[in-house]
């Protein structure tokens, strides 16, 4: 076993009581070129920030969560506001605006407070799930107005927000310049969330869920992502997340382009059935993503505008992701921007000042003393004063419809629908119909227009949707609202199928869909696109996570249009013509009597033999079905991902399908025999007569208990760091087993117990009053959490190419001595250096702590948490 000695050398150990400067100080040469850093407030005031959002004005809403990923515990949290009265970048002066739990997602229109956090009973103290609630600030003294008005309940799930915290629940709520707030729901799902309207939804696993500001229309957006946070949205509607972590294997994690109504396929469809889903536009490898935003402001460089930026937790970092179109989706490329310790939120004012909150190592349970919130403006920024939009005219808020400003366009934007309509309605098209400016001034007039004028609106989108320009948008804007859906013309849609233009397409497909017009299927059936190249009478291997590709877009799109619409008749009567493929793709979904008749009698007309595999294969998918979804399952951070379904039950369909197939086996020859077999356990069917291909078998790991596994060797190294924190939490740890596994170790070669030793590694001889067990075991668990003081590694290049990398042991101004991570010592002289980098990173590779059980660590760990 490696040396634990390594791990703790150069972990997560903090030797003093100030709080560090954010990663990127303007002090730091790794601050991007052409940008300015101030810390904006610190853990005396907004400790353990998990999300903020900012004022178009420059006030800063911040979600203090000291209860964390993992904290259980009610009265933690709250919503604080700041205030930077002579803009110098530094907080002076900070309210307690609200008082909330959990606070996950903020999102600000004019003086309505929206917030997502986690509801506990004030009788059990347990949580009971959580919700989507409306403060008001009417007489502007900085605090609410009195309780939220509440517009979402039960959007999570009580029973895993209760076993285990909210790291996998309900996250980050956006507004787009459609005027929807985009939830970003993480894998918990939740049960019968319901909004004003009484109108409830229920979502198994993770995905984007939009409302209307009133808590009206609550709808799904694209299903099928794991613990997305937050979603970057661009002023022309797209949508992207970084999404933390995949498939519980390697904890990947993945950039998305959401389009609305797509399946993106985590983690049922995610190993054996990649041509149902949206593939991601990229796989990024390890990390924990959190905060998103898409930057268009005109105050900023252009090498860092008009860009997806996305935080990642796990890798202290803020990237930027280069995007290009491509067909009805884009690729990405994406870069490291900005380094910044457990970094979990950003927002942007109309001045263009950033803000970004950091966990700054406050552990997954949070702490009181650390976090803080930095302000990042681009070199020789001034400021410019934001507007009183409640004072404005609804000329001057037309013209702010022009601005080059995203925050602009939309506060202006949401500032309209509160005035009269007929104020409103003509100067919100004069901005749509001016060819003259940019579309995203065009497209925010569109969206303007389309809400205030709601189905009155139509006849004039419909005239819209002539312009090429803005052909998709008026697509869009039409097919928004379920509520007026029956009063837009199918016919234009039908029509823009065969457009040159992908997105236009795209668009029209997901329109027909939510119109629904069953007499549109055939013409949607007929469309020209490419299908999957997979064949699906096989079982396949696991597929492409993350690969753009423009021919999967359409025809994934015309599916779920079909399977909206419920178009079972039409999908049986295509069965056999030259769309086969999409007929009998759709019809994998529909639990229908219909769908199994029609493909019986489909199978029993024709003399194709592909054809008729091919039908064989789609009854036995529709043999099972997903149960109900009731909230008392989740498929948890090593997910079973055999798929296509979860918690799988036979329904009133399966008898007809279970005789048919049983059959067509007895007449069937050894290779369709095989054939069966192979489908049987493809879909999970069980049917015994069939028999199982065990090497096809799901590989995942039974769920155990706790006791079972707590002395497994290697099981550290199995597990996510937040299974790993939770188990220990619970083990009793052995102190004197603790302190022979550290002297076992050689951790005493490098760390000393006592003052009165030689110091090399950091000191552990206080570490215990210092930092919690909780944080010990994160250090040892992620040594680049964070960085000791004086222990950064360090990268010198000298003379004579040579190069050397450890930490420092001493310098003055002849030499400076260097220890690296085999504890060998190297003395350089200052005059033989080229260049010093300083890496910001642990030298300790991480997964030095895997090969330890449950209980080795937790030993290990209270005998470090006695040293005080």
């Amino acid at each position: 076993m490696i040396k634990l000695i390594i791990s703790l050398l150069f972990s997560v150990v903090l030797l003093w009581n100030t709080p560090r400067a954010p990663r990127g100080h303007q002090t730091d040469p790794g601050i991007p070129p052409g940008l300015t850093l101030t810390r904006f407030a610190g853990p005396n005031v907004t400790p353990s920030p998990a999300c903020l959002a900012v004022a178009p004005t420059g006030e800063v809403f911040v979600g203090v969560d000291m209860a964390g990923s993992l904290g259980k515990e009610t009265g933690k949290g709250r919503i604080i506001k700041l205030i930077d009265s002579n803009n110098d970048g530094k907080a002076d002066d900070h309210t307690v605006f609200a008082e909330v739990d959990n606070p996950r997602g903020i999102a600000l229109r004019g003086d309505e407070v929206f917030v997502l956090h986690t509801v506990f009973s004030p009788q059990t103290k347990l949580a009971t799930g959580m919700s989507l609630v409306v403060f008001e600030d009417k007489n502007g003294d900085n605090l609410a107005d009195g309780p939220p008005k509440v517009l979402v309940e039960n959007i999570g799930n009580a029973k895993y927000i209760q076993e285990r915290g909210t790291d996998h629940a309900t996250n980050g709520i956006r507004f787009g310049i459609d005027g929807w707030i985009y939830i970003s729901v993480g894998d918990f799902g939740f049960v019968n969330a319901t909004g004003t309207d009484g109108k409830q939804l229920t979502m198994f696993g993770g995905g984007i869920v939009r409302v209307r500001p009133d808590g009206t229309e609550l709808e799904t957006f694209t299903h099928g992502t794991r613990n997305v946070y937050d979603a970057a949205i661009d002023p022309l509607m797209n949508i992207f997340t970084r999404e933390n972590t995949n498939d519980g294997g390697g904890w990947n994690v993945r950039f998305s382009h959401h389009i609305q109504s797509g399946e993106y396929g985590y983690p049922l469809l995610f190993k054996h059935f990649t041509d149902e889903i949206i593939p991601a536009l990229a796989d990024l490898g390890g990390g924990s993503g959190t905060g998103a935003l898409f930057l268009d402001e005109p105050a900023w460089p252009k090498q860092y505008n008009k860009v997806p930026m996305m935080a990642d937790w796990g890798r202290n970092m803020l990237y930027i992701h280069r995007i290009t179109a491509n067909g009805a989706s884009f690729t990405q490329r994406d870069e490291e921007f900005l380094k910044v310790q457990q970094i979990t939120d950003l927002d942007v004012d109309g001045s263009g000042r950033l803000y970004i909150s950091a966990w700054d190592d406050a552990g997954y349970e949070g702490s009181a003393d650390k976090g803080y919130v930095t302000r990042v403006v681009p070199q020789n920024w001034a400021y410019k004063p934001f507007p009183n939009l409640a004072k404005a005219s609804v000329k001057q808020l037309a013209g702010m419809l022009k601005s080059a400003s995203a925050v602009a366009r939309l506060n202006a934007s949401q500032q309209m629908l509160k005035r009269p309509a007929h104020e409103g309605t003509q100067a919100a098209l004069s901005v749509a119909t001016n060819q003259k400016l940019a579309l995203a001034c065009r497209v925010a007039g569109i969206f303007t227009y389309a809400q205030i004028t709601g189905s009155d609106g139509i006849p004039q989108l419909v005239k819209l949707a002539e312009d090429k320009t803005l052909k998709e948008f008026a697509l869009k804007a039409l097919a928004d609202r379920k509520s007026f859906l029956n009063k837009v013309p199918a016919k234009l849609f039908v029509d823009a199928l065969t457009d040159t233009d992908a997105r236009v397409k795209a668009a029209a497909i997901i329109g027909l869909g939510r119109i629904g017009k069953l007499e549109t299927a055939p013409v949607l059936l007929q469309l020209k696109v490419a299908t999957p190249v997979q064949d699906d009478t096989l079982f396949t291997i696991e597929g492409p996570h993350a690969k753009p590709s423009p021919d999967i877009i359409l025809p994934h799109l015309v599916v779920k249009a079909l399977v909206n619409m419920q178009a079972v008749d039409a999908c049986a009567a295509a069965i056999g013509t030259a769309n086969n493929r999409l007929a009998l793709w759709a019809l994998r979904y529909m639990h229908d009597e219909r769908a199994v008749n029609g493909l019986i009698a489909a199978y029993r007309g024709t003399n194709d033999a592909k054809l008729k595999a091919r039908i064989v294969a789609t009854l036995s998918r529709l043999y099972k079905q997903e149960k109900p979804y009731d909230g008392s399952l989740w498929w948890g951070t090593r997910p079973d991902a055999y798929g296509p379904y979860y918690n799988s039950i036979t329904w009133s369909g399966s008898p007809v399908i279970e005789k048919f197939l049983k059959a067509e086996w007895e007449k069937a020859d050894a290779a369709g025999k095989k054939n069966f077999t192979i489908l049987n356990t493809r879909h999970g069917m069980e049917i015994a007569e069939f028999g199982v291909e065990e090497n096809l078998v799901a590989s995942n790991e039974t769920k155990v208990d706790l006791e079972e596994i707590k002395n497994r060797q290697g099981q550290v190294g199995k597990s996510s760091i937040e299974d790993v924190l939770l188990a220990i939490a619970k083990i009793e740890g052995n102190a004197d087993e603790g302190k022979k596994l550290f002297t076992r170790q050689g951790c005493v070669a490098c760390h000393a117990l006592s003052s009165a030793e030689k110091q090399k590694g950091p000191f552990m001889g206080q570490i215990g009053a210092i930092m919690k067990s909780s944080q010990i075991a994160e250090s040892i668990l992620k040594p680049d959490a964070s960085i000791s003081q004086g222990f950064a590694t360090v990268l010198i290049t000298a003379k004579a190419g040579k190069t050397y990398m450890g930490f420092v042991t001493e310098q003055n101004a002849a030499k400076v001595v260097l220890r690296n991570i085999a504890g060998e010592v190297f003395t350089i002289k200052t005059g033989d250096i080229i260049s010093r980098k300083e890496m910001q990173t642990s030298m300790m590779p991480a997964g030095l702590a895997n090969s330890l059980s449950y209980q080795e660590l937790a030993s290990l760990v209270k005998f470090l948490a006695m040293q005080k």
